[in-house]
């Protein structure tokens, strides 16, 4: 096969694209690009094991296979522009690359409050650099931090903090518990119970009003007009997918990169989404598209869009992913199977008990579609057993519909 793929994104979802196409048949060109400077690395640890210095920030790069040693990596290179009718892609350089097929990886960036005061000691954390200014940060003596979201990074930072001595950390969220968007009421009320009891303070039901400093804040205003002393803080209110360099194309943005069931992008056969910016419709549970932002999706999606441009569809059964997640806080550990999300109003307890190690089973008319473990490794374990239960379930939805 001749020609050339253009991979847009060069993190998790790009590198296995790049690599599925190899295993898919793909003989041509491939071309990857990344706005970092760096080599694709594993993100998760970043805001855990990395930020609180128990690994080194070389180690997070993943090993290529050897089956892309040939491809052209162009990073610190960003896609600004293309044009699908005439496949071509256009680059922040200036130059213009055409292909014969395009895989749109560009993931996610964090969303930024938009409230007044000063900009320095406001952080996020997406990329290495992110983590490495933040950890310089956080192990100033006595330093006091504010967390601005509640959800899987802004309690995974928390805790983090907290395990590096510093001298207050708290959590403002605008929900009533923790992560409860995607956990429910029960967990969320036991994670909360957990984070509390390691000394974690919570200011929920609250928004940020602005921010508090001359130079650098130092202090966090919320709604009510009371204010958060705060040397440091972190803003963790959600992401937003970086699809604008695809405007002008008559595709729907909207939240992601809508795609059909087999991940082609506006009805072409030549362009995919992959990874976290693809909103898609799973088959195993419904026609509705989503987003998800887990960290199984990057290679799920990589391999079915792989076979996609490649081979096309006409073997190929819709894609339907089982996603997982999980997320390490404190000395306890979230773990995930499944689509909790769909199943939030039916939550059952499985193993356990919430006021210690927890396994909940998350149901949908009737149907366990999902599971989540709260606590230590045996519970994790249990979690893991419902793993093959989940992957043998029907799917919900009418296959014909999503082809």
């Amino acid at each position: 096969m001749s020609g050339r793929i253009v991979v847009a994104g060069a993190s998790l979802g790009g590198l296995r694209a790049a690599e599925q196409l190899r295993t898919a048949g793909w003989t041509g060109g491939i071309t990857v690009l990344g706005d970092e400077p760096h080599p694709p690395y594993n993100r998760p640890p970043l805001s855990k094991e990395v930020l609180a210095g128990k690994a080194a920030f070389t180690s997070m790069a993943f090993t290529p296979k050897a089956s892309v040693a040939d491809v052209e990596w162009r990073l610190g290179t960003k896609a600004v522009a293309a044009r699908l009718a005439e496949r071509t892609v256009a680059l922040d350089d200036g130059s213009v690359l055409s292909y014969d097929g395009l895989a749109v990886a560009t993931g996610m960036r964090p969303r930024r409050l938009r409230c007044p005061g000063p900009v320095a000691g406001r952080h996020t954390v997406r990329t290495i650099d992110d983590a490495q200014v933040l950890r310089g940060e956080l192990t100033r003596p006595g330093v006091r931090v504010v967390v601005v979201g509640a959800g899987f990074i802004g309690c995974e930072v928390a805790a983090t903090a907290l395990g590096l001595g510093a001298a207050e950390v708290t959590v403002v969220d605008p929900l009533p518990l923790p992560m409860v968007g995607p956990l429910g009421e029960l967990l969320a009320r036991a994670l909360l119970r957990r984070h509390e009891e390691r000394g974690v303070r919570f200011v929920l039901g609250a928004g940020v009003a602005g921010f508090e400093g001359q130079d650098r804040v130092t202090g966090v205003v919320l709604g009510d007009g009371s204010v958060l002393p705060a040397d440091v803080v972190v803003e963790s209110v959600g992401s937003v997918a970086n699809t604008e360099w695809l405007d002008g194309n008559g595709l729907d943005l909207d939240d992601g990169v809508l795609t059909d069931a087999h991940l082609r992008v506006g009805g072409r056969s030549d362009v995919v989404a992959v990874g976290d910016v693809a909103r898609f419709p799973n088959a195993r549970y419904d026609g509705v598209p989503r987003r998800v932002e887990h960290w199984s999706v990057p290679a799920d999606s990589a391999k079915h869009a792989a076979k996609v441009l490649v081979g096309g569809v006409a073997d190929l059964t819709p894609f339907a992913p089982l996603p997982t997640f999980w997320s390490d806080q404190h000395d306890f550990r979230l773990q995930s199977f499944g689509a909790p999300v769909l199943g939030l109003g039916d939550v059952r307890v499985l193993d356990g008990d919430p006021s210690g190690d927890v396994l909940a089973g998350y149901h949908r008319d009737g149907l366990l579609v999902g599971v989540v473990a709260l606590g230590g490794p045996a519970v994790g374990r249990a979690a893991a057993r419902y793993r093959a239960e989940l992957l043998k379930q029907p799917a919900l939805t009418v296959q014909g519909a999503l082809k």
